[in-house]
């Protein structure tokens, strides 16, 4: 049987001022980005809103590839964000939503959560990263370049058994084989809150997250692999930095820099 999140208690014990105030729960859905995009187009929808989910059986990360987590084990949510501010500006948006939850995560488990250019959140399992949370934001721009709207949607495999962990590029895991013991969804995601909304405001005050971003990425200063999802073409090198937009500064062996843009990066051996 689906143990069912516990909105009420949400609503009762959030500690933010603005984001996640107006909480949408479905048990199962197809995902959660597309509900929440849905609604804001149907319903009076405040920047802030959280859709949430026990289940996704169309759920998504990045280049259309499929999320999949067993019902009731994982944190799966969405939130819908309308910064004002220029298009370019939404990789900041990815920096935090990946960046409160690797606090989140070392917070609640002690585990050393570390991020993974771009977007996602790994954990060291026995001697290797594995994938615990991918993130994948959507946004809506307006004719002159800015934000109109953004959805952002994080999927945390929290409390999923090792005989059942997903499949994907990265090898994944879950809280509960890294840790050892189940976690609370509901701690969890309250801890997440707090801390995006911090950043969110933050950036608002134009205060970059890249900085505090940066210091968390795993693969800096690392051999690696970047392969383009149009036809797999692949560039080897160096990850020898990031620019002020989280863009990869790759350094390739002829000594010239190329900003990576959007790609599978991968550690590979040296």
């Amino acid at each position: 049987m689906m143990k069912h999140f516990e909105v009420n208690a949400l609503r009762v014990a959030l500690q933010t001022r603005w984001l996640g105030q107006q909480v949408f729960y479905q048990a199962e859905v197809g995902s959660t980005n597309d509900e929440l995009k849905k609604l804001g187009e149907t319903t009076a929808v405040s920047p802030g809103a959280l859709f949430i989910t026990d289940y996704q059986n169309r759920g998504r990360g990045r280049f259309d590839r499929r999320w999949e987590a067993p019902p009731g084990t994982s944190l799966l949510f969405s939130l819908l964000l309308r910064p004002d501010w220029p298009g370019e500006q939404n990789g900041w948006l990815t920096m935090m939503a990946s960046l409160a939850v690797a606090e989140a995560i070392q917070s609640q488990t002690g585990l050393a959560a570390r991020i993974k250019w771009p977007n996602d959140v790994v954990l060291p399992v026995d001697g290797n990263w594995r994938k615990v949370c991918g993130i994948l934001l959507e946004g809506e721009m307006t004719e002159d370049g800015r934000c109109r709207q953004a959805i952002l949607g994080v999927g945390l495999n929290v409390n999923i058994p090792a005989a059942v962990l997903p499949t994907g590029t990265t090898p994944a895991t879950s809280l509960w084989v890294a840790s050892g013991q189940q976690v609370s969804r509901l701690a969890l995601l309250l801890d997440v809150l707090v801390r995006l909304e911090n950043l969110l405001d933050a950036a608002v005050d134009g205060r970059s997250p890249q900085p505090a971003w940066k210091h968390q990425l795993m693969m800096l200063g690392q051999p690696v692999t970047a392969t383009y999802a149009d036809g797999g073409v692949q560039m080897v090198g160096t990850a020898v930095g990031v620019d002020e937009w989280g863009h990869l500064l790759l350094q390739t062996a002829d000594g010239h820099q190329h900003t990576i843009l959007a790609a599978d990066v991968t550690l590979r051996a040296v």
